[in-house]
């Protein structure tokens, strides 16, 4: 599974990866770098991130609808 994402959120990711690199570690990252580090991050942790993303949103999802389920029940009456 490959994350694509568009180019302006890659170029959001570029720069702040460059930002980072400057602040946390006084290292000028060129555009060349940045790309290789976001791409590697991309592939090894992209899959794993957007499959939890996905389990925790159907675990959210899930938990709403079995409230739903508890709040429209309603006991039958007897005689």
């Amino acid at each position: 599974m490959s994350i694509v994402i568009d180019e302006a959120r890659r170029e959001q990711l570029i720069r702040r990866l460059q930002g980072f690199y400057r602040s946390e570690f006084d290292e000028d990252l060129s555009r060349f770098r940045a790309e290789q580090i976001l791409d590697f991050h991309l592939e090894a942790l992209g899959p794993q991130v957007y499959n939890q993303a996905v389990q925790d949103a159907r675990k959210f999802m899930q938990d709403r609808l079995d409230d739903r389920d508890a709040e429209v029940h309603v006991p039958e009456a007897r005689p």
